[in-house]
């Protein structure tokens, strides 16, 4: 049985624009542009159309072309996506342990005062 290829794995770019996308939805290169020139100003449509246009081709974005303005999704949802780079990270970088992971960002000043709070209700059973 051949096993099925891992998700492309998106760039610094790509990811910053799969979480302007994620909460918009299916959406237009206009639709998403206005969205990452509030974060970015300097952000030009050709920038984002080409980069929309690369993921599509790498995979990362699905593309309706019914409609004069073509409509973009996520190949992905945003769980999976994370899910998969995070055992990406795991494995490449802590060799296959979510504890160290874990050790790592609560020894890192990583975690904030509140964070830890949400961890420690989760850790004793109780919802954060």
């Amino acid at each position: 049985m051949a096993k099925t290829p891992a998700p492309p794995k998106p760039t610094a770019a790509e990811l910053d624009l799969l979480r302007a996308l994620w909460p918009l939805g299916p959406s237009t290169v206009k639709q998403v542009h206005e969205v990452l020139l509030k974060e970015r100003p300097e952000t030009t449509y050709a920038n984002v159309l080409r980069l929309m246009q690369v993921m599509h081709g790498k995979g990362l974005l699905i593309r309706d072309e019914s409609q004069r303005s073509h409509v973009y999704a996520p190949a992905q949802a945003q769980d999976s996506l994370r899910t998969s780079l995070l055992k990406d990270l795991i494995q490449k970088a802590f060799a296959g342990s979510g504890k160290e992971l874990v050790m790592a960002a609560l020894r890192g000043g990583h975690v904030t005062r509140k964070e830890r709070e949400e961890i420690q209700k989760l850790l004793s059973g109780d919802k954060p």
